[in-house]
């Protein structure tokens, strides 16, 4: 959800809409350059009372990125006199509303690479964390947390999108402070090519979110989801989220998905270090110098970075394209997600495969199949045919495509070995989240600290 980029303070002013256009088609890139670039989520909590943790004091969220930075050498990055993330090797950590910790790692050639920074993250918090009786948790919704439990984090959006989230929608709150989520942000060579990775991404999302369900709790009890985390964003807000089902119409492309982010309403505008509350008004105003809190100013291309930022549909578009269905997970997992998508993708054959799946969904099933998904997991049904049918191929069209890649990695194993845990799961027909549901109710008899103590990193 956050962007770890600072304004540069000298930005070009928005002149045309064409710049806007010209900042995504600047994503094109030939195939060699392409990269992969990871992103992960998880809740953080004390070990003794299984609660979240808050932001100050000695094992608070702030003496964690203090301490991080030390163990890795990575650079505060300020809000203010507050640390709000870390930077360094080109990646960064940035702090979601409710204290969910987030790697945005860096942009990696090959998906060995990507488990190792996975890895090397993981063990420094564990290094941090583990003095301080800290933990991380990896699951699309905080299972046993209440929304007034969760912690509060300092970052002035967060403040401007709470008071916005409850005016267009239930569930905005839920999104910002109780999910997490694993993402992969991808390349594409031109303008034709990054329309057919967002339309086959994006009719295969829910296919993604039922493989990586893993939120079926609610405070303590089932949520009635798979993964309630996906059924949230169906009720955060509409102008901002969803299938974009522009994207499967003839000749969409750059400047279509322009159009529509002109269209989602602001949240912010930063001047000075400040964020300025533009929430819910135009970004076409701002273009002619009309916003009401900057009369007569008008937008820099920071800016325009800074608005792409604050849409979320299933996959979104800035100068590269972000993988968005999946929920927070287990360690092995989060390598699973990358090599899912750039198996689909990152292969001219598995990417044509991959679309025959789903091009004759029609916009009213591809409506019914995101939510179903959420819903059922598996046992959803498009087309004819089950979720797990359906996930089953979609493994294979990725083994092949990253068995094309052939990539081979210091054990002497290609990519594909990422996608064994995700064979697993979608032979079983069970996801994660109902798994873990039963499991917590029937087996565990509701004990949360074996639960938190086998779901932690």
């Amino acid at each position: 959800m956050t962007t770890g980029r600072e304004p540069s303070g000298d930005s070009p002013l928005i002149e045309s809409k064409a710049q806007l256009v010209d900042y995504i088609a600047a994503g094109c890139k030939p195939k060699d350059a392409w990269r992969i670039g990871t992103e992960h989520e998880k809740f953080v909590f004390c070990r003794t009372n299984l609660t979240p943790v808050p932001y100050e004091g000695d094992a608070g969220i702030r003496a964690i990125l203090e301490k991080l930075s030390v163990e890795t050498g990575w650079d505060i990055i300020y809000e203010g006199d507050l640390p709000i993330g870390l930077k360094g090797d080109g990646a960064s950590v940035s702090l979601e509303p409710g204290g969910q910790f987030e790697l945005s790692g860096a942009a990696l050639d090959n998906l060995h690479l990507t488990c190792d920074e996975v890895h090397r993250h993981l063990d420094a918090v564990k290094k941090v964390c583990d003095p301080l009786g800290v933990a991380f948790l990896g699951m699309g919704f905080a299972p046993t947390w209440t929304l007034d439990e969760t912690p509060r984090m300092p970052k002035a959006r967060y403040n401007i999108m709470r008071s916005y989230m409850p005016t267009v929608g239930t569930l905005g709150l839920d999104m910002m402070h109780r999910t997490c989520t694993i993402q992969v942000n991808l390349d594409y060579a031109s303008e034709a090519d990054m329309a057919m990775k967002f339309k086959t991404s994006l009719a295969l999302q829910p296919i993604a979110t039922a493989l990586f369900a893993n939120s079926g709790l609610k405070e303590g009890a089932p949520s009635g989801f798979a993964s309630y985390r996906a059924h949230i964003w169906t009720d955060t807000d509409p102008d901002r989220t969803g299938l974009l089902h522009f994207v499967f119409e003839n000749g969409f492309g750059f400047e279509r998905y322009v159009d529509y982010m002109l269209d989602v309403p602001m949240y912010f505008v930063r001047r000075g270090g400040e964020f300025i509350n533009a929430a819910g008004l135009s970004f076409r105003d701002f273009l002619k110098g009309e916003l009401s809190v900057l009369p007569g100013e008008k937008p820099t291309m920071d800016d325009w970075e800074d608005h792409l930022s604050t849409a979320f549909p299933e996959v979104r578009l800035k100068s590269f394209l972000e993988m968005r269905g999946a929920d927070g997970g287990p360690w092995a997992r989060i390598c699973a997600l990358p090599a899912l998508w750039v198996g689909l993708l990152y292969d001219d054959a598995a990417l044509a495969a991959a679309w025959d799946l789903a091009k004759d969904w029609t916009r009213e099933e591809r409506d019914a199949l995101r939510e179903d998904a959420a819903r059922l997991g598996f046992k959803a049904e498009v087309g004819g045919r089950s979720v797990q049918d359906i996930a089953l191929d979609v493994l294979q069209i990725s083994r092949e495509g990253l068995r094309a890649r052939a990539r081979i990695g210091n054990l002497k194993e290609d990519e594909t070995t990422y996608l064994d845990p995700l064979v697993k799961i979608a032979k079983s027909g069970v996801t994660m989240g109902e798994y873990t549901a039963d499991r917590f109710l029937n087996q565990l008899d509701g004990d949360a600290k074996t639960l938190f103590e086998e779901c932690k990193y």
